[in-house]
């Protein structure tokens, strides 16, 4: 399809009209009292939980928003969907025929791409909340990666469209009144390759929703409906002044930031793209406008994703370390072109959308980095390079999945030298850890290092990636998906750039095979995985990095002797 005329769109939903009177001592009891709430909720989920992908990755969001779909409070988790529950909420409710069609009890359930920003596998679960069973005072929200639901294959990187990526559930009551809708349980359940599983999860996500409805409903019973919505409003003022005051220190201007895509997981082509920063005063507009049109492949970012992936950027920089809500989010402006790559419209796949909203953070820091270099950090391994395992145990001949992102080398900035860790778009998640791994799946973990010399040298160096290598005890199949494994992370300020990301299967016979983005890899028995996660950009000159910290770095082993010899010659 064509793509149309761009669109503006306020990322931060605009505040009711009106004056509050709350008090700050009030308003910052409130604030931690949600984000407790908050908290409750994830530790209810990871408690009950039957995934690691869940109880130990997590791959998941945890939220809670007010009656206009304004974020209150989100524990710490997945921050890539800090800024798509909004749209989940609002879009479920309006599937079920609006506000009037929701009862005390209910619960609803939501994975249609263009309004989560997700691929189907990542499902929402909503419950709204009621003061005395009557008045809606807002809506707790989950939103968890489940390992199967019926796509063409567990983890894809070659639809073609919409529909081979995963079952719908376009809005449809779970809970109705507190009873299970079985129906919907039972197709569930149907359309899913490990069903115990999918139905863990997903009671673990209602729990979650319960436990956190529970919470804030004390919140607001203990303040009162009134003096909660004071602080309320108090406290969005206050983030909106800490966001905008960072962007007053940046010169006004227009900076452009470019990346490129490996490919768009159908066709092998690399995909150039451009991002613009306007900054104007306190205010900032990210302008996606000059992106290439929808590709015929996975790398779709939908909408709401766009739009988180602009949240991060600027609350990461921005946000000063507080906890995101609503208020955050006000001075941006996202704007996009619908039947883009970063606006896709149905039925356009969208399997792979987390890819170029990971990419997409990177160079809008790219971007402003050209107007205040020391406030951003060099490009790390840009991505999250996620792995999706499965099979049937020879035991038994049970169905098993599995699932993890792993960390990359992160850039370094002008404070200091860049760490080893997942992209700050996933900046709460891990992945599993080896005893977990061993117990549950039909491997052996052979290598787990830090690489050498996978960092860019520097006046401050860029972080290592990781050795990581899988030793199959069963045939497994395999999706993987590393992206940025063309084109090195880059430096700043003439720091060095880092390796790129790859994934490696060396077969029983032998061979060894490149896999960077494959869907369903045959790994036989004995055959070994290997993960080569990327390095992080170096931030100045190698030729400033102290004597002392280049030899500390060879004593630990972070650099060998040809690397310094190389970029450090003045420290030999």
């Amino acid at each position: 399809m064509n793509a149309r005329s761009p669109i503006i769109h306020k990322a931060g939903i605009a505040r009711r009209a009106g004056e509050h009177n709350a008090d700050p001592i009030t308003t910052e009891v409130v604030r931690h009292a949600l984000n407790s709430a908050a908290n409750q909720m994830k530790r209810a989920l990871i408690r009950t939980a039957f995934s690691p992908v869940i109880y130990e990755v997590l791959d998941f969001a945890v939220a809670i928003y007010d009656p206009e779909y304004r974020l209150l409070a989100q524990a710490p988790s997945l921050p890539m969907f800090m800024g798509t529950l909004n749209f989940c909420i609002e879009a479920a409710v309006e599937a079920i025929g609006g506000r009037e069609k929701l009862y005390d009890g209910d619960m609803l359930m939501y994975n249609w791409p263009y309004g989560t920003g997700s691929h189907p596998q990542d499902l929402v679960v909503i419950m709204p909340v009621y003061l005395r069973g009557e008045t809606l005072i807002g809506y707790t929200a989950i939103k968890g990666h489940w390992l199967d639901i019926g796509a063409k294959d567990p983890y894809c990187t070659d639809t073609v469209d919409v529909f081979q990526e995963g079952t719908v559930y376009p809005g449809v009551k779970i809970y109705k009144r507190g009873e299970l809708n079985d129906d919907i349980y039972r197709m569930i359940l149907a359309n899913s390759r490990v069903p115990k599983a999918v139905a863990g999860d997903l009671d673990a996500q209602v729990t979650g929703c319960r436990v956190g409805a529970r919470s804030f409903l004390e919140v607001v019973e203990r303040y009162g409906l009134e003096s909660f919505t004071g602080a309320i409003e108090a406290m969005f003022d206050h983030g909106e002044r800490v966001v905008r005051s960072y962007f007053e220190k940046i010169p006004d201007g227009r900076y452009v930031g470019r990346g490129e895509m490996d490919d768009n997981g159908v066709t092998k082509d690399s995909i150039p793209f451009e991002i613009a920063v306007e900054v104007s005063g306190s205010n900032v507009r990210i302008d996606f406008s000059l992106v290439p049109d929808e590709q015929g492949g996975p790398v779709n970012c939908p909408l709401p994703s766009t739009i988180s992936a602009s949240r991060v950027a600027i609350t990461m920089l921005a946000g000063y370390g507080e906890a995101p809500h609503e208020g955050h989010f006000r001075p941006i402006e996202v704007v996009t072109r619908p039947g883009s790559m970063f606006h896709p419209e149905p039925p356009a796949p969208c399997f792979l959308y987390g890819w170029p909203a990971l990419q997409a953070i990177e160079v809008i820091y790219n971007a402003i980095s050209k107007a205040l270099p020391k406030a951003v950090p060099a490009s790390s391994g840009g991505c999250i390079c996620s792995v999706v395992w499965w099979g049937r145990r020879e035991a038994t001949g049970e169905p098993w999945a599995d699932g993890a992102p792993h960390p990359t080398g992160q850039g370094a900035w002008d404070g200091g030298d860049g760490g080893t860790m997942l992209h700050i778009s996933e900046s709460a998640t891990r992945f599993t850890p080896i005893e977990v791994w061993e117990a549950r799946n039909p491997w052996l973990i052979e290598c787990l290092a830090l690489a050498q010399d996978s960092g860019g040298a520097g006046r401050h160096r860029g972080g290592a990636g990781l050795e990581l290598h899988f030793r199959m005890l069963e045939e497994t199949n395999i999706t993987t998906v590393f992206e940025r494994s063309k084109n090195k992370p880059w430096g700043l300020e003439g720091g060095g750039e880092g390796r790129a990301n790859n994934a490696r299967v060396r077969m029983p016979s032998g061979e060894v095979l490149d896999i960077p983005k494959t869907t369903r890899f045959v790994v036989p028995k004995g055959g070994v995985l290997e993960l080569k996660t990327g390095g992080g950009g170096g931030y100045g000159p190698p030729s400033e990095r102290p004597r002392e910290m280049v030899e500390h770095d060879l004593r630990e082993g972070y650099i060998s002797a040809e690397f310094a010899a190389r970029h450090y010659p003045h420290a030999g």
